[in-house]
């Protein structure tokens, strides 16, 4: 029975992904509250004449006016809600029950109120289709389904005559356990659908993650720098003046190898890729584009805050204390740093950016390395070196 229970109420694809499917299909009810109750609302101002002009019928003609003024009413309302970021549950249920109502209270009324003597089918085609519309859990449908139900067959015995109950409550029951039917296989339908369509987006995504994701450091790569560095060129933000691209280099990387062998190497290249993905934080991109060479790039408003960007950089790197006792400018690994720097909207090419932070980069490797050099279209080259070197 719990079996039964939990495979009806859709708990047998997982409480979390039933939670996670029904959040990412629900807001189709919103769209579909708003389809849902522009039809009706034609329909019933369409047949609001039929009434009027053969039947003289004006209560009649009344209450179709006012079905399409709910239901035009909630179109509307749907429509604005739509528009809104953060939409409550409660309220789309509330806003379905009232939909639901309508429609159904006007099925009541033409199947019974205003036709005792005669049985038609209206009802039974209102009630298996209203609930078709939505993606909702079983237990509301269900709910829904059975106080329809239960009012059109109360208004049948209040109303009509014995000779007619037999037919209408069959046809009433066998509609209702249609709709509940049909509701339940397409929702669940809906719901395999999304799984499958959320577990296939999850694989994209890990995928396209690797392919930029460089394995030893978690940097990104070559390919994600690259294409980075041209929607930084091309996309700036009006709010940024320059454009920093910046290359670096471990100092003396071949003899930390040599000596402590390449897993320790690994570990070194970690350790900085640990360092430099931590700079996101203050808004720097990061990226592995070689064996020890390593990319940045970042925005400012003004040119002398690049020092205070580089020395919060090469401090990140000081405070790793990785030992390198091959090194001839410090006892720990150290960086030589080029950072050119480009006024946004500058007609350079991405390759060229490129070469010129590189040229940057050799002049402080030509410096005496463990130093930053920095140069610009509109700043004089200068050299940046740790505070306590």
């Amino acid at each position: 029975m719990r079996k039964f229970i939990y495979s009806w109420r859709f708990y047998s694809f997982g409480r979390e992904q039933y939670q996670e499917c029904m959040n990412n299909v629900f807001n189709n009810n919103l769209l579909n509250l708003r389809q849902g109750n522009t039809i009706a609302a034609v329909f019933t101002l369409f047949f609001m004449s039929f009434p009027l002009a053969f039947e003289q019928d004006f209560f009649k003609a009344g209450v179709y006016f006012g079905v399409a003024v709910i239901a035009t009413l909630i179109s509307f309302y749907s429509n604005y809600l739509m528009q809104q970021l953060n939409v409550k549950k409660s309220l789309i249920y509330q806003l379905i029950t009232l939909f639901y109502s309508n429609i159904i209270l006007f099925g009541v009324y033409l199947d019974v109120w205003s036709k005792p003597d005669k049985t038609v089918g209206i009802f039974t085609c209102l009630l298996v289709c209203a609930l078709l519309l939505f993606v909702n859990p079983p237990q509301f449908n269900f709910l829904l389904t059975i106080s329809a139900m239960a009012i059109f067959i109360i208004s049948t015995i209040v109303v009509k005559d014995y000779g007619l109950w037999a037919y209408n409550i069959a046809t009433t029951v066998f509609a209702g356990a249609l709709s509940i039917f049909f509701s339940w296989h397409i929702t669940k339908l809906r719901m395999g659908l999304e799984i499958s369509a959320s577990k296939l987006e999850e694989e994209r995504n890990k995928y396209v993650d690797q392919s930029i994701t460089d394995e030893l450091t978690q940097l990104r790569n070559r390919r994600d720098f690259m294409q980075t560095f041209q929607r930084y060129l091309s996309n700036y933000r009006t709010s940024d003046d320059y454009l920093c691209v910046a290359l670096a280099d471990i100092d003396f990387f071949k003899f930390y190898n040599d000596h402590y062998g390449h897993p320790k190497g690994d570990d070194c290249l970690r350790g900085i890729g640990g360092a430099l993905n931590s700079l996101s934080s203050i808004g720097v991109y990061a990226a592995r584009v070689g064996g020890e060479e390593f990319a940045l790039l970042w925005f400012e408003k003004d040119v002398s805050h690049i020092e205070k960007v580089v020395n919060h950089w090469t401090d990140t790197i000081k405070n790793l204390k990785i030992l390198h006792e091959k090194s001839k400018v410090s006892e720990y690994v150290t960086m030589s740093i080029g950072v050119y720097v480009v006024r946004c909207g500058s007609p350079h090419d991405t390759q060229e950016l490129y070469d010129l932070a590189d040229k940057a980069l050799y002049t402080a490797k030509g410096s005496g390395r463990n130093c930053t050099v920095v140069c610009g279209d509109e700043i004089k080259q200068y050299k940046i070196t740790p505070k306590d070197e």
